[in-house]
């Protein structure tokens, strides 16, 4: 499988390539954005086949392309012309800034049939994978820090973290989203289908927490953290199965919206 990048500035496509790159089987062919520092540096750490120009040159030279713009307002820009030609996308987190933009490339997808993908990184790793595992909760509680006044989509280029790991823990459609700005946090309350959702955006420095129930859980980062999810966008791409709905892609979206909208 020839996998393509668009957007490289993001330090997440070091680990695609330094883990697809040295080994036998999919394996990261040419990245878009032209010559520059940073994208000579990656042909030469992965031995790349192409740097092209623009995101469709690389058509026709690729299987699967992941969108890894650190600002999600380019997301439906750059995975568009692949979702029209049928390939798997995997749009690095956040898929969109805008509920317009996200539903967009969702329609894009389900029009042409094309595998689609986006999430934290911090939705497969293994201490998420064990607040999964305790089951169902009538609570949820995550927190992570995030910069409002990010130049890479504000409270989405942070926030998402703690909101697709809420997500994950709590099924079901978003009835309701109450947003309360404290001096060290943005304090969301959410009922989501059964479960009480509390998610603590931190304004400075913190870790990524969860729990369900009493017991917290600090979400750790080792130098792997990518690898999980990077293992199912590659699952997807090879069976067209996908490992989160078109719903489930959506309802980040939609609560980091009206988040955005309370603190505007």
């Amino acid at each position: 499988m020839r996998i393509g990048i668009i957007g490289t500035e993001n330090s997440h496509v070091d680990h695609i390539i330094d883990h697809l790159n040295t080994r036998q089987g999919p394996r990261v062919v040419a990245v878009s954005g032209g010559r520059s520092e940073r994208n000579e540096s990656l042909q030469d750490k992965g031995s790349l086949e192409r740097i092209v120009d623009a995101p469709e040159d690389l058509l026709g030279l690729v299987d699967a392309v992941v969108v890894a713009d650190r600002h999600g307002d380019l997301h439906r820009a750059h995975a568009v012309p692949f979702l029209r030609e049928g390939l798997p996308v995997f749009v690095d987190k956040p898929l969109a800034c805008t509920v317009e933009d996200a539903s967009a490339i969702v329609a894009e997808s389900l029009a042409h049939n094309a595998p689609l993908t986006s999430f934290s990184a911090l939705r497969w790793i293994p201490d998420t994978e064990a607040l999964a595992a305790q089951g169902p909760a009538r609570r949820v509680v995550t927190s992570g820090p995030v910069d409002p006044a990010s130049p890479h989509g504000g409270i989405f280029f942070y926030g998402i973290h703690p909101v697709d790991v809420a997500l994950r823990l709590a099924p079901g459609t978003i009835r309701s989203v109450a947003v309360t700005r404290l001096s060290d946090r943005i304090a969301v309350q959410a009922a989501v289908g059964d479960t009480e959702v509390e998610i603590n955006l931190m304004l400075g420095e913190a870790p990524f927490t969860g729990s369900l129930g009493a017991a917290e859980r600090t979400l750790e980062l080792d130098e792997h953290y990518f690898v999980p999810g990077l293992e199912a966008f590659l699952a997807m791409a090879t069976t067209g199965r996908q490992p989160i709905s078109h719903d489930d892609l959506l309802r980040p979206i939609h609560l980091l919206n009206a988040v955005a909208k309370a603190i505007a």
